[in-house]
């Protein structure tokens, strides 16, 4: 069977996931397609079955020459990928128990309003700095490029500026708007995040999306961007605004932390970390944001080490957009979006959650 057949079958399955609302689709050897609807893994057996052949031709037919050695000699391969009809998605092939499989995520291009997000209003303000470096966090399908693609777009459509993003792979297009937008895909377009970060300073950027921090050194050169003057957006894997902090300087080695973290205070300016709760109606997800704000103060603590108190800075400092994740919660729980039994599932600080409830309902 040519190219031709085994890539309409991958478009028909995209079809699929689509009119089911799907944000996932996960295919392996000799099982029906997983679909992640509303945060819930289900099984579609009104699907075919995947078969060891079926999915070794999908990949073929997806992935260029480059792309299937990679696969083949590394294991797995990221890519970007547009459907007949422009809509995009980001793929994942894998090798699982000897056989290939891979991983879909629906990505809406038609970019969103922060109120059609249900974002709070922080945000704005955060992509309206000028220079500095702001972290959004939080696990995987967290909603954490969505959130970015808006805060991008906004800045495009407001600002006369050079945007660079740099992504593994591009998930968002962002055409040209007020600001002039170039998106290198890492692996097309340049070899490695650093790399990129690197020759970006010759490329005249002032905003930068950093699709990923994955090693060392793209770590350092992101932080150094940020201290010259650009702004720059960066995502991390973790779920506490906080403790970003620490684990961020603990993945450099000893000799380096003091300077990492001296830079750090100097350099950071917001860590926003989000979790996608099933709203009340059932009827989607809804973002919950912990939101740090850097000022003067959480940046001497930053540099003296006392990460500890920086919680108790939030809990104090709504007013200038700090917001604890009970905050968050108790929000979202008192505007009847998210229930309460699932906001106690989700904190670990029920007093602090309970206490944010009866303060919001007075």
């Amino acid at each position: 069977m040519n190219s031709h057949f085994y890539k309409q079958q991958f478009e028909d399955l995209l079809a699929s996931m689509l009119a089911l609302g799907a944000s996932d689709m996960h295919g392996s050897v000799d099982v029906y397609p997983v679909f992640r609807i509303q945060g819930e893994l289900l099984e579609q057996n009104q699907l075919p079955v995947l078969e060891r052949g079926t999915l070794k031709g999908m990949a073929e037919a997806l992935l260029s020459a480059e792309q299937f050695e990679h696969l083949t000699t590394q294991r797995s391969c990221d890519l970007g990928y547009s459907n007949g009809v422009g809509e995009r998605f980001r793929l994942n092939f894998y090798f699982e128990r000897g056989g290939l499989a891979f991983a879909v995520r629906a990505l809406n291009n038609a970019f969103c309003t922060f109120e059609e997000l249900r974002l709070p209003a922080q945000l704005e303000a955060i992509a309206g700095q000028k220079d500095g470096l702001v972290l959004v966090t939080g696990t995987t399908g967290s909603g954490k490029s969505t959130t970015l693609a808006s805060m991008i777009n906004k800045i495009n459509e407001e600002r006369a500026c050079h945007i660079l993003t740099i992504e593994d792979p591009i998930e968002f297009v962002h055409p040209n708007k007020r600001s002039v937008v170039h998106q290198r895909e890492v692996g097309e377009d340049v070899l490695s995040f650093a790399d990129a970060i690197r020759s970006a300073m010759r490329e005249d950027p002032d905003v930068m999306l950093l699709g990923e921090m994955r090693d060392l050194e793209t770590m350092h050169a992101a932080i150094t961007a940020a201290e010259t003057g650009h702004l720059v957006f960066a995502t991390l894997h973790t779920n506490d605004a906080v403790g970003v902090i620490d684990r961020l300087v603990g993945m450099f080695p000893g000799n380096l932390q003091n300077t990492v973290r001296q830079q750090l205070s100097m350099s950071l300016r917001a860590v926003v970390t989000q979790i996608l709760v099933p709203s009340a109606d059932g009827s989607g997800r809804v973002p919950v944001n912990e939101i740090l704000m850097v000022n003067g103060a959480v940046s001497n603590l930053i540099r003296e080490k006392n990460s500890a108190q920086i919680r108790s800075v939030m809990e104090t400092g709504r007013s200038q957009g700090n917001q604890t994740l009970e905050y968050a919660l108790a929000l979202r729980v008192k505007d009847k979006l998210i229930t309460y039994e699932k906001a106690l599932q989700l904190t670990y600080r029920k007093e602090q959650f309970e206490n944010a409830l009866k303060v919001l309902n007075r």
